[in-house]
């Protein structure tokens, strides 16, 4: 659980990058001014792409409250099995 935990908390270090790029992107799309017929179409991809950026970002934020929570729920369980040996050798004794 722990191994898990800490890949869900690196995602963001390797998401990071490209999302930046992406949302830059969304702001540069001259080349589609261009074109008369895209024209239109440009506003309604820039504000797709804003909201794939955005949705991404609260993704990262949800793999971080996930691992937090596994983090949290691998070391109840560590405590528990140190109380179960704990117990186990009380009982021999």
């Amino acid at each position: 659980m722990h191994t898990a935990a800490s890949g869900l908390r690196a995602v963001g270090q390797h998401t990071a990058k490209p999302l930046q790029e992406f949302k830059a992107a969304s702001h540069d799309l001259d080349a589609l001014g261009a074109l008369g017929s895209l024209l239109g179409a440009k506003s309604e991809i820039e504000e797709g792409m804003t909201t794939l950026a955005k949705l991404a970002k609260e993704l990262d934020e949800e793999w971080k409250a996930e691992a937090k929570l596994i983090g949290e729920i691998s070391d109840a369980f560590d405590l528990l099995d140190v109380l179960l040996a704990a117990a186990a050798r009380a009982k021999k004794g």
